[in-house]
């Protein structure tokens, strides 16, 4: 096993789903690592139970990650107990309450959606990134979607905010390049969780992504092993990490949100 001692790594919607299981993922490898979610109780419990199981040192920060105050606070108090953060998991975020048409929707839910995707990674990595700059390291990854590269009727609220989460990666990585900091997109696949059992589109699917899978491409985004592939979209179920870092010498659109031109005649131009 991979081990990533001396690390530290802050993972948002810590305290269930795929946050719950990278923490434990991370931690096993000898990362010091800090779960933030709003529940105070269920993280602090859930922080607590990955330090029994791995034997690492786990922090819970409970805060909302839409309150800029909140996680100023929160992330000011990892740093001051764990260390520089080194690795910044970006999972936090709900889904849309029902499968309806967008003018269906209850509008006050709809941007509850995408605020905590969209305002959360926004918050969180405006209070990690200065440091990673000024150490001239580190990772962030940003948990992406199928649903972000194109768009789900039923699913509106979060289709518009993984495409915005994928535009937020973008802009990250290109304001970074130089500094030794790396920002990724990373879709899970559709790991059996709360949230996706929630979803009446996944109602009887048995073929889960294994998540695991989600864990090893983190881990490969920590050790450095697919810092070409900052920027970009990569797909834990889909996509192969042992051939993805031999990638060389990617094209600027590659794995990147673009408008296609209809054809040879279009005069739009990228």
């Amino acid at each position: 096993m991979v081990d990533l001692g001396g690390q530290v790594a802050l993972v948002t919607g810590a305290s269930a789903g795929i946050g719950r299981r990278l923490t434990e993922g991370l931690a096993v490898r000898g990362v010091t690592v800090a779960g933030v979610a709003r529940g105070g109780e269920r993280l602090t419990r859930a922080m607590a139970e990955v330090a029994d199981v791995t034997g690492g040192r786990t922090l819970a920060v409970p805060a909302d990650v839409t309150d800029r105050a909140a996680v100023e606070a929160a992330m000011a108090r990892v740093q001051e107990e764990c260390g520089p953060i080194d690795l910044l998991v970006n999972n936090a975020g709900l889904v849309d309450a029902a499968e309806v048409s967008l003018w269906e929707a209850d509008p006050d839910q709809w941007w509850d959606v995408v605020e905590s995707h969209v305002r959360g990674a926004l918050l969180v990595s405006r209070a990690v990134v200065p440091t990673m700059v000024a150490r001239s390291s580190g990772s962030i990854v940003n948990l992406a979607s199928g649903s972000g590269l194109r768009a789900r009727p039923e699913y509106s609220a979060y289709s518009v905010a993984k495409t915005g989460l994928m535009r937020i990666t973008e802009a990250l990585a290109g304001s970074l390049a130089g500094t030794g900091v790396r920002v990724f997109d990373l879709a899970p696949g559709v790991v059996e969780t709360d949230m996706t059992r929630s979803m009446a589109m996944w109602r009887g699917k048995t073929d889960w992504t294994d998540p695991d899978l989600v864990v090893r491409w983190v881990v490969a985004i920590a050790e450095g092993q697919l810092d070409q592939w900052s920027g970009r979209f990569l797909h834990a179920a889909a996509d192969n990490v042992d051939v993805l870092a031999r990638v060389d010498g990617l094209n600027d659109d590659a794995r990147r949100l673009r408008l296609c031109e209809w054809g040879p005649e279009d005069t739009f131009r990228r």
